[in-house]
């Protein structure tokens, strides 16, 4: 989130969260691997290029492990798998939170701009 002030305006810039960028974890290790080269990416899992790619679609009959996933993350140093489960099965509770201080904030924001004859 981008928060810019300027004297009588206030702008609030809101990109999507991780777990709305990916649809799912496969989708967010798959875009890593592909951004990063496939080739590159299979070398480092000890796999060829057309296996990885199987793993990585949606072919119901080959899975990407959670074996290659670990050692995924620990070659490439790519922590978006790690995000995206976080955004998605703990997210909501923390940006609630997140949500409301904004909010809090917004309202003090307000209330001196009026104090201050700005508003």
């Amino acid at each position: 989130m981008v928060l810019k002030v300027a004297p009588n305006q206030l702008t609030l810039e809101l990109e999507p969260g991780i777990a709305e960028r990916f649809g799912s974890l496969r989708e967010a290790v798959a875009t890593g691997v592909y951004q990063r080269g496939l080739k590159r990416c299979a070398i480092d899992l000890d796999m060829a290029p057309s296996n990885l790619s199987v793993q990585l679609s949606e072919d119901p009959s080959r899975h990407f492990s959670v074996d290659s996933l670990e050692r995924y993350i620990e070659a490439t140093g790519d922590k978006t798998p790690i995000e995206y489960l976080i955004a998605r099965f703990y997210g909501p509770k923390q940006q609630t939170a997140e949500l409301a201080e904004i909010r809090k904030q917004f309202a003090l924001l307000q209330q001196a701009m009026k104090n201050a004859g700005v508003a």
